[in-house]
């Protein structure tokens, strides 16, 4: 009897174990963003696995610059720059136009190759639906405070080195739409209209998704007024910051 328990148990682990693969192979056909199998594609939706894959994108700038060179973003490719632990050697700067619908102020934007494939996915899959949905318009521009600067974190004298100091984050201050209004991290977090405030929020829960480290005005007060987009080595292996 034990032993036909013991069978029994088996087959039914069995069973389940090949239901589960076989509602995977379904699911993930599908919807391929969400296998860690599959290529990772700049142009579709954002999946379970996509934040890992771009993450990955910072140990092969080569395969980085060919999704972006296939997703239509235009860029041109930098020489390496900087000493010591604030070299970067990945860099591209982003030009508007292509499938950026949106553009960037200050127009020069010099990010790590892993950051733009980031802001790409971002812009078309969460950027641009949010602000139809909450503010019944588009992004014309992305505003922002730049993304390479040789300092620690915080601008202490010690302790780690920022991911600015590689050009591997960027800092977003705020949007212009294309009915001419303007919605900032610093004036509309917490005072803007509810709609605004959404809007805010779902750019930052989004940018979760693709980003490894996301921080807002939520997180101190050094962030009040931008959202820190990043792409920290750790985002490879799934480990994220989002506050």
């Amino acid at each position: 009897m034990r032993i036909a328990g013991r069978l029994w148990r088996a087959t039914i682990f069995a069973l389940v174990l090949i239901a589960l693969i076989c509602w995977y192979l379904v699911w993930t056909r599908a919807h391929p963003q969400d296998s860690p199998f599959t290529a990772l594609d700049l142009t579709q939706p954002i999946g379970m696995f996509t934040g890992r894959k771009i993450a990955g994108l910072r140990e092969d700038t080569r395969e980085c610059e060919t999704l972006l060179f296939r997703a239509g973003i235009r860029y041109r490719t930098l020489p390496p720059a900087g000493t010591g632990q604030c070299a970067y050697d990945d860099a591209v700067r982003l030009t508007r136009g292509g499938a950026l619908s949106a553009g960037f102020r200050p127009e020069r934007l010099d990010v790590s190759c892993a950051v733009a494939a980031g802001l790409a996915v971002w812009e078309r899959q969460v950027v641009q639906p949010a602000a139809e949905r909450f503010l019944g318009t588009r992004v014309t521009t992305v505003e922002h405070y730049g993304s390479y600067s040789c300092r620690r974190m915080y601008g202490r004298a010690t302790g780690d080195w920022s991911e600015h100091a590689r050009a591997n984050a960027l800092d977003v201050a705020g949007f212009r739409l294309s009915d001419g209004r303007r919605v900032t991290v610093v004036a509309d977090w917490n005072e803007g209209t509810l709609k605004e405030q959404q809007f805010l929020r779902e750019v930052r829960d989004g940018a979760c998704k693709v980003f490894a480290t996301v921080l807002g005005p939520g997180y101190n007060a050094a962030h009040r007024d931008h959202l820190h987009l990043d792409q920290a080595a750790r985002g490879e292996l799934g480990w994220r910051a989002c506050r």
